[in-house]
């Protein structure tokens, strides 16, 4: 029992810690690029866009290293659910996000057609080094095209004024010195956070799936839930929506090819026939949602209701198949 309470502990310990680096890492990364002069453009859509990623990254890579595969596979689609369903759910129910042509007719097919391809790799039997390099291949592709159409479709002056609106001068030394801590202490906190959770899942006789599914992802998707809720609050919700949508590029072909490069092996099945057909669902709905059933191109509270109703059904769907299933998935859903 008492051993139970300290992993209790370094859950709690390593969520707080995970939160609270993730924001002065990106802080001071971005401040940094800046000084560098690297563009804008650039720190708008990589810097932020990995950072509000970061802890899902270096906790499928702890996990990864530690051999706990599983943990690092269920945190990146369980973060990519928990995008949508719960941090995009709650936000529309309190305020009407707009989303941009652009966004539906672009970013949001090609995230689809990336996690096609994340599906591929899970499918084909053991999830090796050659599925990391296509799904961090992929990525550095779609970096790419994103970049040079931002820089043909936007003009840098806007950017330039909400990167530093959301992030103040700081001297280099300041940002070198809080870019460090910043990872250093999420390294710290994601090996609590990995350590904690997945002792108490093998002491349930929860898998470790499930827990990278629920706790894990819950907790790195708080900074999305934060941001989102901040931005759609001061009307900025491109960033909103921005923000989710990168997020999910991350973890769709980041986070997901890390356990393929360092713990390569076949993953729990439930992922494949369960988890990653509902991330490519959610997506599709996504799509669906934006360009509209009623012709306006927002997500709006009925929309946000219903994302948030999925959240709930799939947390109590994973709930009722880890106390009540034995064995490993074989079928769509697991049912």
């Amino acid at each position: 029992m008492d051993s139970f309470i300290f992993y209790i502990i370094a859950i709690i310990l390593g969520f707080a810690l995970l939160i609270w680096s993730s924001g002065i890492f990106v802080d001071g990364a971005a401040d940094l690029a800046t000084h560098f002069g690297i563009s804008p453009i650039i720190v708008g859509m990589i810097i932020i866009g990995f950072g509000t990623s970061a802890p899902e990254i270096i906790i499928s890579a702890v996990a990864a290293f530690k051999g706990s595969s599983d943990i690092g596979i269920g945190n990146a689609l369980g973060s990519n659910i928990t995008n949508i369903t719960l941090v995009l759910g709650i936000t529309a129910i309190f305020y009407v996000i707009p989303v941009s042509s652009r966004m539906a007719h672009k970013e949001l097919p090609v995230l689809l057609a990336c996690s096609t391809i994340a599906m591929a790799t899970l499918f084909f039997g053991k999830f090796g080094i050659i599925d990391g390099i296509i799904l961090f291949t992929t990525l550095a592709l779609v970096l790419l095209w994103m970049v040079k159409t931002a820089q043909n479709k936007l003009k840098p002056e806007p950017l330039l004024n909400n990167i530093e609106k959301h992030f103040p001068a700081k001297h280099k030394k300041t940002a070198i010195l809080w870019t460090t801590l910043g990872l250093v202490v999420l390294i710290v906190s994601s090996n609590l956070l990995v350590w904690g959770s997945s002792h108490i899942a093998r002491s349930l006789g929860v898998s470790d799936l499930v827990i990278g599914l629920t706790i894990v992802a819950i907790g790195t998707s708080l900074p999305e839930l934060a941001a989102t809720i901040t931005s759609a609050k001061k009307g900025e919700t491109d960033l909103a929506i921005g923000n989710i949508i990168g997020s999910n590029f991350f973890n769709t072909l980041g986070v997901l090819a890390i356990p393929a490069l360092f713990a390569a092996g076949e993953p729990d099945s439930a992922a494949v026939w369960r988890d990653m057909p509902i991330v490519i669902g959610l997506t599709l709905l996504l799509l669906l949602f934006t360009l509209s059933f009623d012709n306006k191109k927002v997500i709006n509270r009925w929309k946000g209701i219903v994302f948030f109703g999925l959240f709930i059904g799939y947390q109590i769907m994973l709930f009722y198949q880890s106390t009540n299933n034995s064995g490993r998935c074989h079928s769509f859903l697991c049912l």
